[in-house]
């Protein structure tokens, strides 16, 4: 299996999938803790998350699969949403919990 396929498996078999640096509870980045805070907020306690610099093949392949230089990923329902600053937006405009409540229903 392909790094690619991997990637594909893991954000379509969870409704939400954050691809970050470090874990929610240890983020190794701010943007990464940004991230994981939004999806608190938004009711989301347990994202899927995958840590990238635990796997090197994961963080080069992340940034492939969606062309998105930068982590933290999110994914919903197996669709790229996008990076730190995007999901800030969206949280702010109440668009992320729309689309993740949908995700969990």
């Amino acid at each position: 299996m392909s790094i690619q396929d991997t990637i594909r498996e893991q954000v379509t078999a969870h409704p939400v999938v954050l691809y970050m640096k470090g874990s929610p509870q240890f983020p190794m980045c701010g943007f990464s803790a940004n991230a994981a805070q939004i999806l608190k907020a938004c009711g989301v306690d347990k994202p899927f998350t995958v840590d990238v610099l635990q796997n090197p093949e994961i963080r080069q392949g992340i940034k492939e699969f969606a062309n998105w230089p930068t982590i933290p990923q999110l994914y919903i329902k197996g669709e790229f949403v996008g990076g730190s600053d995007i999901m800030r937006e969206m949280y702010e405009s109440g668009e992320l919990k729309q689309m993740l409540d949908t995700a969990k229903g």
